[in-house]
């Protein structure tokens, strides 16, 4: 074995670059666990004017300001670049302009340092963002609500990814943006639905899509189509649609299946733990409900906290960390992919 796969199994100090959406993010990391910094540069007060991510002015955004982050990073984890063992960055998927930004600063500074780059999965990196509050139990079960990725991965063994459900059409964080759009909120829509829904005295019951009785998939659609019928119903009748109760019934459709089928889904495959992950695991109501659902089946939770449920270079770290304990880094030629499986990427 060479002195470098022996350094590899041992972790190291990590800078991790995170640029797959519209927040521009660098973390230096060790060990996989210990966040020594975690700058994050959010986009949204540019992306509001446009009611969502406008791609190209992410991109550009990013270009401005990977190297003021870099170097921000850098000076609040108290360390030189020079001490650097390797680099990560989110090799997608995500905004393929987005993208591209971090893996070339990214190619850039492992060629200048000398040092291993780690192409790391976006997906993986929010599962793994769990590990830097606590232990993981394997097999677990990760449930993944972000605003791209509604997901049910079984985590056999770590860094073993296998994906038992998936959503077919939107994805929870995009449903949550295009209801707050019909209820007039600004972008981001989520946390002001789910405030909303918190402060709703009654709510409108709105339909549940099981699917398939034997499916863990997903499917929003038709509760989005339901939501803007119940306010043109109202319209019609010439009356004022009442905004708070179709947030509240519209938001316990969605946790009442998402948690639903991922308690199943624990109890089928025998998971030890139950984790949260994604943007949308910053929910106060579903995350106050899985709690309740996994405390009442005996079933170990973890939730990071909410700077680490949104997109942050921390989380990247923690998942590369175990590509460096294996020795598995990618080559000067990585290219940043807008569709990534992450059963492929399994270590």
């Amino acid at each position: 074995m060479s002195a470098q796969s022996n350094e590899a199994t041992k972790g190291g100090l990590l800078l991790a670059i995170e640029t797959s959406c519209d927040e521009t993010s660098v973390a230096v990391v060790r060990g996989g666990r210990e966040v020594l910094s975690n700058v994050v540069s959010s986009q949204i007060d540019t992306h509001r004017q446009f009611g969502g991510v406008v791609p190209e002015i992410a991109s550009r955004k990013h270009v401005e300001s990977i190297t003021i982050i870099i170097e921000e990073a850098v000076r609040e984890a108290g360390i030189r670049l020079e001490d650097i063992d390797a680099v990560a960055v989110t090799q997608g998927p995500g905004l393929i302009g987005a993208l591209l930004v971090g893996v070339v600063a990214a190619k850039s500074l492992a060629l200048a340092l000398d040092v291993p780059l780690i192409g790391t999965h976006h997906i993986a990196g929010h599962i793994y963002a769990n590990r830097l509050i606590g232990e993981i139990l394997y097999p677990s079960l990760a449930l993944v609500v972000s605003g791209g990725h509604t997901e049910i991965v079984l985590l056999e063994a770590e860094g073993k990814f296998r994906i038992i459900g998936r959503t077919r059409d939107d994805a929870v964080g995009e449903a949550y943006d295009k209801v707050a759009r019909a209820l007039k909120f600004p972008y981001p829509g989520g946390p002001h639905v789910d405030k909303l829904a918190q402060e709703a005295t009654e709510e409108i019951v709105l339909p549940r899509s099981w699917l398939e009785p034997d499916s863990y998939d997903f499917s929003f659609s038709g509760l989005k189509s339901a939501v803007l019928a119940e306010i043109n119903r109202s319209r019609m009748k010439g009356e004022s649609p009442d905004f708070s109760a179709l947030a509240r019934g519209f938001q316990q459709s969605v946790i009442d299946v998402v948690t639903g089928k991922a308690i199943r889904a624990a109890k089928e495959f025998g998971a030890r733990q139950m984790m949260l992950c994604g943007g949308v695991a910053a929910n106060r109501g579903l995350r106050e409900r899985l709690a309740a659902l996994c405390e009442e089946a005996d079933l170990p939770l973890l939730i990071p906290p909410h700077n680490l449920c949104t997109d942050n270079a921390a989380m990247i770290a923690a998942a590369a960390d175990l590509k460096w304990r294996h020795g598995q880094f990618s080559s000067l030629d990585l290219k940043a992919e807008a569709v990534m499986s992450l059963e492929d990427w399994s270590v």
